[in-house]
Parts: C-alpha cells; structure tokens; sequence
C-alpha cells in the first residue's frame, strides 16, 4: 500500500462532470409535455447513436453489445448507472429540487460503504468535506422537505446507490475501458422504460421540443460528463470521486435561477455555497495543497 496525493488534472475533471452533468436537470424541466419514462427513452437513444458512432470511427466493435458481454463488474457497472439516471430524471420531474438534491447526494455515503470491497480507507479530509456537504444540504432541503413526494424522494435515495454501485466498479480495473457502460445502460433503459410507456397506454414518441431536449441531453450532457467522470475515476478513488461530482446538485439550483428563473431562497444559497466550498476546498486541499492522498489504496481487486 502506498499514499499519494490527488492528481489536480483529474481532480478537476470529476468536479467538471458534476457541472456538466448539472444541465440536464434544465432539460429535465424544459421538457415538461413527457413524463420520465418517456423522456428516457430518448434521452438513451441520443447517447446509442453518439457512442456508436466513435466507435465505427474508431473501428472498434459495437460498445452496446460489448457492455453486455464483458463479464459480471461491467454488468454492475451497467446496472447502477442504469438505477442513477432513470431514478434521478424521475426524482427531479415528480419532487422538489432541493429534495432531490439531498438524497441524491447521499452518494458519497454510499460509495463509503461499497468502498471498502476496494480496501480503500477515508482520511480527516473527506469526512470533514462530507460532514460539510450533508450540512450545506440539510439547510437547503429544511423549509422544503415536506414538499416533495415520497416517491420522488425514494427514487432519489435510490439514484444515490446506483451510482455509487457504478462509481466503484470503475475503481476495480482503472486500466479498463469502459465507455461500453453508456450505451449498455442505455440500451436497458430503452427497453425498460419503453415497456412501461406502452403498458400504461402512453406514444414513445413525446412532442417534438421534449424528445429534441432529450436527445440532447444523452448525445452531448451526458456522454461528455461521463467521458470525464471516467477519465477522472483512473487516477481518483472513488468515495472522493462521488464527493467532487456533487458539484451537479449544486449547479443544478443555480443553473435553474439563470435559465428558468426560480427564485432560489436565502437558505438554499447559504446551503448551496456550503456545498461548494466542502467540494471544491477539498480539491485544493488533496490535490493544489499536495496533501496525501485521500485513502490508503490497495490493488486493482474484482467484484465476485
């Protein structure tokens, strides 16, 4: 075992995937003429076409089936991202905001619990940036916690497990390539999704605005944020890898009051900048600072 400090490079790719990632919860919102299901649909379908696509420029064999085919972590892998995206789009369409903030961003919490299959151990710097994170959170949600419903609340809690399920596969082969993922899970997620659009008697295919916000959403939100959260996840451990990409639910709440215009609330922005600063004054403590490195890592070790 050994102790090193956080790569800044790929420190600041994890928080830049929060941020990027942050823009579909606008997206999520502007399509307001579909419900979630239908919305996911499409929203897969953009990420299918622009992942096979670099594949067949690469000349590399179909990533879709690839994900599938690739072994039972890859299958996780494909799982937990599947639960993240379809209960976190659910959350924000059907609760609060500010609820599906809190509970999606127990993730970190999570992700300390499945860590410790990788051996990985945390340090004073990411109990204290955690600690601050659930505080800053806990301020933004307090007026509000009653407000959403409980299914909404629940699936959030829910997208909190899956991608912290997705975020320690990533760490047990960080050499792995596993661009596969997001089509696989997309690939499940048409199925899924579009299985239950039909049973309750909806069209796949929503208003043209809707499934124009859902394309983009998969063709460029999300592949671009998840290309950086997994270059990032080669070099970062993963409970700090969930902590840097909380930097989605802070921007969520400011990207909402410049492109919507929801007034956010004092509370909300008290919270929101104690978010930020847990988050990015790690960054700059592990990595800038050259502290050690936030966990004593052990080898590369496979999931069952």
């Amino acid at each position: 075992m050994h102790k090193q400090k956080l790569p800044f490079i790929a420190s600041l790719l994890a928080l830049g995937a929060g941020v990027v990632w942050s823009f579909g919860g606008i997206t999520s919102r502007l399509a307001d003429e579909s419900d979630a299901f239908q919305y996911m649909v499409w929203r897969s379908i953009g990420i299918i076409v622009v992942i096979e696509t670099m594949a067949a420029l690469q000349r590399k064999p179909f990533p879709t089936v690839r994900a599938w085919r690739s072994g039972r972590v890859m299958m996780y892998a494909n799982l937990g991202l599947f639960l993240a995206s379809l209960c976190f789009v659910y959350a924000v369409k059907t609760t609060t905001p500010a609820n599906a903030a809190f509970l999606g961003s127990l993730t970190p919490l999570v992700a300390v619990v499945f860590a410790r299959v990788l051996g990985e151990r945390m340090s004073t710097s990411t109990i204290v940036a955690l600690v601050g994170g659930m505080v800053g959170l806990l301020i933004t949600v307090f007026s509000d916690l009653e407000a959403g419903s409980m299914a909404g609340n629940i699936a959030a809690l829910t997208a909190s497990v899956g991608f912290a399920i997705y975020t320690v596969c990533l760490r047990t082969d960080t050499a792995r390539d596993w661009s596969p993922v997001l089509p696989g899970y997309g690939a499940l997620m048409i199925v899924v999704c579009g299985a239950v659009t039909i049973a309750h008697g909806k069209t796949l295919v929503p208003p043209a605005a809707d499934l124009t916000w859902a394309l983009f959403h998969g063709a460029v939100i999300i592949v671009v944020g998840t290309v950086m959260f997994n270059r990032a996840s080669k070099q970062v451990p993963a409970v700090p890898m969930t902590v840097f990409a909380q930097t989605e639910m802070v921007f969520v709440p400011i990207w909402g009051f410049i492109i919507l215009d929801l007034q956010p609330k004092p509370l909300t922005l008290l919270g929101g900048a104690i978010i930020f600063a847990s988050v990015v004054g790690k960054a700059w403590y592990d990595a800038a600072a050259g502290r050690r490195n936030d966990f004593t890592t052990a080898p590369d070790v496979p999931l069952l």
